[in-house]
């Protein structure tokens, strides 16, 4: 497999973190549960603590049971005692961007972290910030007043 980020974040996650974080996601898409959409997707989610969890999507008959593969590894990640969020890789067909739920549940742990998306072979097509994906987002900021 040959990774390659695209390096708009090197200073922030090195090469070989994304590097590995794709490799964990690659690994993760493989247990994918997609019997309806036959569209498996992988996510390796890096938390501050340097901790990293994985994730793959999960279909359900009852369609709004489903859960993406950045939920998945954001719930194992929570239930693991972890709260922020660094960077996602998510492996996908031809490597597009997480869905608009995903993009809120990221926020939620973190609104600047770095989202890198790649194919089944590795390959990083696209990286942002989540603030670029999800621009004036509602969040844990927002609901400050009710604390």
């Amino acid at each position: 497999m040959n990774i390659t980020a695209m390096g708009r974040f090197t200073e922030f996650v090195p090469q070989e973190m994304v590097e590995e974080l794709t490799q964990r996601a690659v690994e993760a898409q493989k247990n994918s549960y997609s019997p309806y959409s036959h569209y498996p997707v992988g996510a390796a989610i890096l938390m501050e603590s340097g901790k990293i969890f994985t994730g793959c999507n999960v279909e359900n008959a009852l369609l709004g049971a489903t859960i993406c593969a950045e939920r998945s590894a954001i719930v194992s990640a929570v239930a693991s005692g972890e709260r922020e969020i660094k960077a996602v890789v998510i492996v996908l067909g031809e490597g597009g961007a997480p869905c608009g739920p995903c993009r809120q549940f990221i926020n939620e742990f973190n609104p600047h972290a770095y989202i890198y998306s790649a194919t089944s072979d590795g390959v990083i097509h696209n990286e942002w910030r989540l603030d670029e994906l999800l621009p004036n987002s509602f969040g844990p900021k927002d609901l400050k007043h009710l604390a």
